[in-house]
């Protein structure tokens, strides 16, 4: 059944198809080679069990490791097609993912949202125009470790209300005046996913594209 948004590849059933005729085609070419062994060996010094088993043995490992090979390559396939068909559910959704650009309409609050690596005890938010210019810094206070929703209402340090428009977002965050690691994470709709040589990929419009992993939260 197509599932709209979704792409797929076949490249795993590729792979698998070339896995098996290697195997087949390398036992082919040791079992002649054996067969001719045999026929031209030295009636005088003919090869004993021991050689032919050991050749045998090293025959049956090597088969048997391509055989592991092409079971694992067929369990990541069928895998990565699961991923993407659970990730269709999210179309149409919203997730919170690492960016730094919130988009301001109708002077309405717009939510963001934060990634803190550490606890820390002072956090500011500056949120810029397109320009580069400072609109706003919020002094947000102390943070835990961990994900964190807040909310800009849409006005600048005077209390004025900024026009519609693109407006990015940093944060800077210490502790006993220490830098703490903490990122920005924004909210985008999600368009479509698929299923790349690194795992799902979202596609979230204006927002670009971002790996399934990377979620922090699903609305």
């Amino acid at each position: 059944m197509a599932v709209s948004g979704v792409s797929t590849d076949n490249s795993a059933a590729g792979a698998l198809a070339g896995a098996a005729s290697s195997s087949s085609d390398q036992e082919q070419r040791f079992l002649k080679l054996l067969v001719t062994q045999l026929n031209n060996q030295d009636p005088l010094n003919p090869l004993n069990n021991a050689e032919l088993t050991s050749q045998l043995a090293q025959m049956s490992t090597v088969s048997g490791i391509e055989n592991l090979n092409s079971t694992l390559t067929s369990l990541v396939a069928q895998t990565g097609a699961s991923q993407t068909l659970q990730a269709a559910s999210l179309i149409g959704h919203t997730v919170l993912t690492p960016g730094s650009s919130v988009a301001l309409k109708d002077s309405a609050a717009t939510s963001f949202g934060l990634d803190m690596q550490g606890a820390a005890d002072t956090v500011k938010v500056t949120i810029t125009d397109a320009a580069g210019n400072t609109v706003r810094t919020i002094d947000v206070g102390a943070l835990p470790q961990g994900t964190k929703t807040l909310s800009w209402d849409g006005k600048n340090d005077t209390g004025s209300a900024m026009g519609d428009g693109a407006y990015k977002i940093s944060v800077a965050a210490s502790v006993g005046g220490s830098a703490v690691a903490a990122n920005t994470l924004t909210y985008s709709q999600v368009a479509s996913v698929a299923q790349t040589a690194s795992g799902v990929t979202l596609n979230l419009g204006a927002a670009g594209t971002t790996a399934l992993s990377d979620v922090k939260q699903f609305l």
